[in-house]
């Protein structure tokens, strides 16, 4: 099956950091079919966001600019790289979603989605793809580490009927299985990711809060803090490996 050049590439990159590094991309995890899937941009069903998001960043929208009207061209390769951020207006840090929803709120007049919404969907999926095989980059600002503290303490905190922590299954058994299923490292490089179980993409979020239902915890609040701080957490415990997103996973 030959598969596109650039999707193939990101995944030799990932594979080839896995060469020299414990930590494995979650497609390291996955059944040949699912590698081929996400290889092959005709057959990744996440390319039918990645080109709405493409179309979404150089259209004008009623009101405001374009994304392109204020972004040079190419600036979009690495924007997926840096998050989450320092946001000194908000005085709190700020996901890639949440840059985009402020931003289409602010020069568009757009409504706010949150992380899952179609078209922030659609505009992750895009600048995911942009940034293919660069390394994972958050800001190490000072102000960010209490927030990553956190995340460390919650994915340490054993929760729900099952009494689990994220470190239970993701640090301890990686590689096993679940339910069938094989549990990965838990490293955020291919979100936003096309799940088949879901039938549609979804954001890194909406991955937490369904992994804390599966233990039988209460689900963050979407845009909480504690969802914030372990998305934070999550991406300096991967900082350094390549991005492969848009991903598929089971």
């Amino acid at each position: 099956m030959a598969c596109t050049a650039a999707a193939a590439a990101a995944l030799a990159v990932a594979a080839a950091h896995a060469a020299d590094d414990a930590r494995r991309p979650g497609s390291a995890f996955m059944s040949p079919a699912l590698q081929a899937m996400q290889a092959d941009d005709s057959l990744n069903p996440a390319q039918l966001w990645v080109k709405e998001g493409e179309a979404l960043w150089s259209r004008p929208p009623a009101n405001g600019r374009a994304c392109s009207g204020c972004h040079a061209a190419g600036s979009e390769r690495g924007m997926a790289s840096r998050y989450p951020a320092y946001d000194a207006s908000l005085g709190r840090p700020v996901t890639l979603a949440g840059r985009i929803d402020a931003c289409r709120q602010r020069h568009q007049q757009a409504a706010p989605q949150g992380a899952d919404g179609p078209e922030l969907l659609a505009l992750a999926a895009w600048l995911a793809q942009a940034s293919r095989g660069l390394p994972l980059a958050p800001p190490d600002h000072p102000r960010l580490a209490p927030w990553a503290a956190r995340g460390e303490r919650l994915w340490q905190l054993r929760l729900g009927q099952l009494n689990l922590a994220c470190a239970s299954c993701h640090d301890q058994h990686a590689g096993q299985r679940l339910g069938g299923a094989p549990i990965p490292q838990a490293h955020p490089t291919g979100y936003p990711t096309y799940r088949l179980e879901w039938q549609g993409l979804g954001s890194l979020p909406r991955r937490v809060r369904s992994c804390l239902a599966g233990v039988r915890a209460e689900p963050f609040a979407a845009d909480s803090d504690d969802g914030l701080a372990i998305e934070l957490h999550l991406a300096r415990r991967a900082a350094g490996m390549p991005l492969e997103g848009p991903a598929v996973r089971p």
